[in-house]
């Protein structure tokens, strides 16, 4: 299940799943464009051409139509797109159990194999409601959803990415590949280490003359 979610800052996305290293898979950002959680039995190529017809055409429902009636087996895809003019949502005939695809507010939540239905629109309702930094309220939207049930099945893996304006990388982008435990947690865990020196580590790759020391021995 993932949360892909905007400010005015940038775009991002929260993603957690029963399979390995799910991050790595199928979160895809493009600074400046938007955000594309490509999922189910996952096809990682949709989500850079994805971005591609969201960047060209600046509508994400327009893109994604596009990319739905040109592609092969998008039958086994489950698609959320979210650019700077809204989001939308797309989810083939053999997607994988329950599953559910919601749009709201700078927000769009997908999932398969649920829990129950109302597992995603419990996490944009609380994506919507949230405050603090982007961060912050895409881990909430993921906690929300866990909150009702989650997926039907335990979790093992997670990632949490944030891409702002003007950057050419991605300022958060934490991963959880495999846990036995809580991965969730332990990507909580993650958030509340970095987000204190994330400013830091922008600031190390714009201005790294003024930019703070690291602190650690032998930094002179």
């Amino acid at each position: 299940m993932s949360f892909i979610g905007a400010d005015d800052q940038g775009f991002g996305i929260a993603i957690a799943s029963s399979s390995p290293a799910v991050a790595a898979r199928c979160a895809h950002l493009r600074s400046g464009v938007g955000v594309v959680a490509s999922q189910n039995v996952t096809d990682p190529r949709l989500g850079p051409r994805l971005l591609d017809l969201l960047e060209r055409h600046g509508d994400a429902e327009t893109a994604l139509h596009r990319l739905t009636t040109a592609t092969e087996l998008v039958e086994y895809r489950q698609l959320t797109v979210l650019g700077s003019d809204g989001g939308a949502c797309f989810s083939g005939g053999h997607v994988l159990g329950v599953h559910a695809a919601v749009r709201g507010d700078r927000v769009v939540g997908a999932g398969n194999l649920l829990a129950g239905e109302a597992v995603i629109a419990a996490g944009v309702a609380a994506f919507e409601n949230a405050t603090g930094e982007l961060e912050e309220r895409l881990l909430s939207a993921l906690l929300a959803a866990l909150d009702r049930g989650g997926e039907a099945g335990p979790l093992h893996s997670a990632g949490l990415l944030v891409t702002r304006h003007g950057r050419a990388w991605n300022e958060t982008d934490l991963r959880v590949d495999w846990s036995d435990g809580d991965p969730v947690a332990e990507l909580g865990d993650l958030l509340r280490r970095w987000l204190p020196e994330r400013d830091a580590y922008v600031a190390r790759a714009i201005e790294p003359g003024r930019a703070p020391s690291y602190g650690v021995p032998g930094d002179l």
